[in-house]
């Protein structure tokens, strides 16, 4: 079994790469905290391949992760042939789930996220180093008592949070 220490990140690649870009400049800033193992990292030749072949990378990279992390924007929802199959595979595989909302929403957006995130156990999130960083810090445990109590529902943090970290 691999050591999974890798953050795996899902997200529009025609329309919100530049966000993912950004999560990675975020990481190499000297003066900034954020910082995450990118799963992206493993097998980063351009995937340019098969479908077979992309999702046979694509599912490498998900099992050295230890979360998922779902960048949600305008089209995210109408995304089947890799998100949804991304997302589906981080339920499987029992992944704790950071939506993370392109429009700032500090809670569930129903109406951009898809649909099989839903209703789903994930921590909803605005697009903030600060709040990704923490989710990143936090979530997990928090995920995995919550499974253990039978919790498959949507979360999001109260203000006291978003106080704490100076938002």
């Amino acid at each position: 079994m691999a050591y999974r220490n890798k953050t795996y990140v899902a997200f529009d690649g025609d329309s919100d790469i530049r966000y993912y870009h950004l999560m990675k400049a975020w990481r190499q800033r000297d003066s900034s905290l954020f910082n995450f193992h990118d799963a992206h990292d493993i097998n980063n030749a351009l995937d340019t391949s098969t479908e077979e072949t992309i999702k046979r990378r694509l599912r490498e990279r998900m099992m050295n992760s230890k979360v998922f992390v779902l960048l949600v924007g305008e089209k995210t929802r109408f995304l089947y042939r890799f998100v949804r199959w991304e997302i589906e595979l981080a339920i499987k595989k029992d992944l704790p789930i950071i939506v993370v909302n392109l429009n700032n929403k500090r809670t569930i957006d129903r109406s951009l996220c898809p649909a099989i995130a839903r209703d789903t156990l994930a921590i909803h999130v605005p697009f903030s180093s600060k709040i990704v960083q923490y989710a990143l810090e936090n979530w997990s445990k928090s995920h995995y008592i919550y499974k253990s109590e039978g919790k498959n529902v949507p979360y999001s943090y109260n203000d006291s949070v978003y106080k704490s970290l100076g938002m």
